[in-house]
Parts: structure tokens; C-alpha cells; sequence
């Protein structure tokens, strides 16, 4: 006979494990696949965005971001993984949706400001909303088993097959709250 399945936790849970536990989350946890995935697709970003300034000041922004991503994406990861069993989901989804990203372009600002990059506004900008729409995509994914590390887990390979089929679901159903598989 299963073990019975414990009740999921409230998102004030979550925040308060958070706050209580943070080497939890920020070593221990550590998500490397959104580590290598948001590394990956913000040096693009930046790289794109810095572009119109040149190569050297795309590639010095680009590589900047990717380095900042590859340490912080882990944490971050940890943390969004944390809210995908909080109840209710819609405000699980709106925490992770606001005080994620919140944290991560504070200090993405403060890294791309003090080392000069030429397109900052719109690097930000870009960025800070490609972080809603992918927390808010991860979040999705998680709950239906993919995207996750730790017991469980599937390979990164078999979650990038399952992406077409998340984002299809994901976008066709955006204010579905459920974690029905």
C-alpha cells in the first residue's frame, strides 16, 4: 500500500521555509537545468539586445549575463520548484511570477549598470518579461513532472522532447490553475 500522500503546502509555507531555510534552497537545491537553460537563452537576449553597440559591448554584456545566470538560475530554479505544489496555484503563480523576478533583475540591473552595458533599458525590459512568461512556463512544467531536479527527476534531454507539448497546453490554457497531469 502507497504511502498517503501528504497535503500540499500553503504558499505562506513555502515563503516561510524560504526565508527560514535558505542554504536549502540556495545550495543544497541548487536547479542546475535552469541554471544551463536560462544561461543559454540570456546570453542570447543580451547578446541581441547589446547588438547596435557592437560586437565587443554584445559579447561583454552577453557573456556578463550568462556568467550572473548560469551562478543565480540555479537558485531561482530552486525557488520556483518550492511554489509548485502551493496552494492555491493562482497565488503560487503570482508570488513566483513577481518576487522572482523582483530579486533577479535587481541585481541583474546592478551587474549590467556597473559594468557599463550600452542597451541596459531594453535589456532589462526584455528580460524581466521573458522571466514572467518562463516562471510562469517552468511552474506549469513542474507540476507536471518536468523541468524538476531532485527524486523523480527525468533527464534534460526528456524535458526538452516534452516541450512542444507543454507549450501548446501552457498557452492554450493560461489561467488554468490545476496540477493535473
Amino acid at each position: 500500500m502507497p504511502p498517503p500522500e501528504l497535503p500540499a503546502p500553503r504558499v505562506s509555507d513555502v515563503l516561510r521555509d524560504l526565508v527560514t531555510r535558505p542554504r536549502e534552497y540556495l545550495l543544497r537545491r541548487w536547479h542546475w537545468k535552469a541554471a544551463f537553460c536560462s544561461a543559454c537563452i540570456r546570453f542570447t537576449i543580451f547578446f541581441a539586445a547589446n547588438a547596435s553597440a557592437g560586437w565587443k559591448a554584445a559579447w561583454g554584456a552577453a557573456l556578463a549575463e550568462f556568467l550572473y545566470r548560469l551562478a543565480a538560475s540555479g537558485c531561482y530554479g530552486s525557488i520556483t520548484q518550492a511554489f509548485r505544489q502551493a496552494q492555491p496555484f493562482w497565488l503560487a503563480n503570482l508570488t513566483a511570477a513577481v518576487l522572482v523576478p523582483l530579486f533577479q533583475h535587481l541585481f541583474e540591473f546592478l551587474i549590467h549598470w556597473l559594468r557599463g552595458t550600452p542597451n541596459l533599458k531594453a535589456s532589462i525590459l526584455i528580460s524581466a518579461a521573458f522571466t514572467v512568461f518562463s516562471t510562469l512556463f517552468n511552474l506549469y512544467s513542474m507540476r507536471r513532472g518536468s523541468l524538476v531536479v531532485g527524486a523523480g527527476a527525468k533527464t534534460l534531454w526528456e524535458d526538452i522532447l516534452a516541450f512542444p507539448r507543454l507549450l501548446v497546453g501552457f498557452l492554450s490554457s493560461p489561467f488554468t490553475v490545476s496540477a493535473s497531469r
